[in-house]
């Protein structure tokens, strides 16, 4: 096993950096964006504040992502439970301007050699990806 850490390029919402805060520390908000969510990949969804639950295909068993750690205006910590490997993900945030929050995502997880091999470019393809998306989320609307 191997212990990798990606981090995410710096995107920019159009939020403060408490609009940000209060939409990501809390996990019933991806309700928002369930439509985006692959149906025919993940399955079962359950949200609370702290968590949500789901079934990924093929995998058999539910994982949950549970926020760990939340720090005001600033991180947003994530830790993974009864996924194949050991994982944390956290978001940073650091507003800039008044509508201009700073974002960036860091994966650290522990992956036997041959899956960072085979996984390394992806892992920062979906990272990025995933900063991208979190910048275009509507985070001021949300709030009214």
């Amino acid at each position: 096993m191997a212990e990798v850490k990606y981090e995410s390029k710096i995107t920019s919402a159009k939020a403060s950096a408490a609009e940000v805060y209060h939409t990501l520390s809390d996990m019933r908000s991806i309700e928002r964006v369930r439509d985006l969510i692959p149906q025919d990949k993940i399955k079962d969804l359950e949200f609370d504040a702290d968590y949500v639950r789901f079934k990924v295909d093929g995998l058999g068993q539910k994982i949950c992502i549970r926020i760990v750690d939340r720090e005001e205006n600033k991180t947003v910590k994530f830790g993974a439970e009864g996924a194949p490997v050991q994982a944390n993900m956290w978001i940073q945030m650091k507003q800039v301007a008044e509508l201009d929050t700073r974002l960036k995502l860091t994966l650290k997880a522990d992956l036997p050699m041959m899956f960072k091999m085979m996984l390394d470019k992806k892992l920062q393809e979906g990272l990025d990806q995933a900063a991208d998306m979190l910048a275009q989320m509507p985070f001021s609307q949300w709030q009214q």
